[in-house]
């Protein structure tokens, strides 16, 4: 159950992280310093402290395979690029009150879909998945129509 602190502890941070990036995109004056400190954030957490953690184990940095390198780093490039797409959706006159509901309301429809596609479900998902979907693309609406004015 540990598990469900560290999903809050992710939305905490990827909530606070489109406003915190706009800030920081808009003081900076150019969206492409404000990627850079981006990536270099990236590097000191997603290098910096894996490299550090798995240095205390013996054989930690060894026994990497191809698959797994090929798919964690996949998975990084999707990271990296949906930062990128973000801070263009700011470039381009969007804020994050219309920004982030967006993402974060269509993030869970297309990974619940990918997900499927990747891991076939046994038998045909509950028809409640559909409507869960329904209800996120309504809710993220309901968050961008009824948002407090700027």
């Amino acid at each position: 159950m540990v598990w469900v602190f560290f999903a809050l502890g992710a939305a905490l941070c990827w909530g606070v992280y489109g406003p915190m990036l706009h800030r920081g995109q808009v003081s900076l004056g150019n969206p492409m310093k404000a990627l850079l400190c981006v990536g270099v954030a990236y590097f000191l957490v997603g290098v910096m402290v894996p490299v550090a953690a798995l240095g205390t184990q013996q054989g930690g940095l060894s026994g990497f395979n191809s698959n797994g390198a090929i798919g964690a780093t996949a998975a990084g490039v999707l990271g990296a690029l949906g930062a990128v797409c973000i801070i263009y959706a700011f470039k381009s006159g969007g804020i994050p009150t219309y920004v982030m509901p967006l993402v974060f309301g269509g993030a869970p429809i297309v990974n619940a879909l990918v997900s499927m596609a990747i891991h076939p479900p046994d038998k045909a998902p509950n028809p409640l998945l559909y409507v869960g979907m329904i209800l996120a693309s309504v809710g993220a609406g309901m968050v961008l129509y009824f948002k407090p004015p700027a």
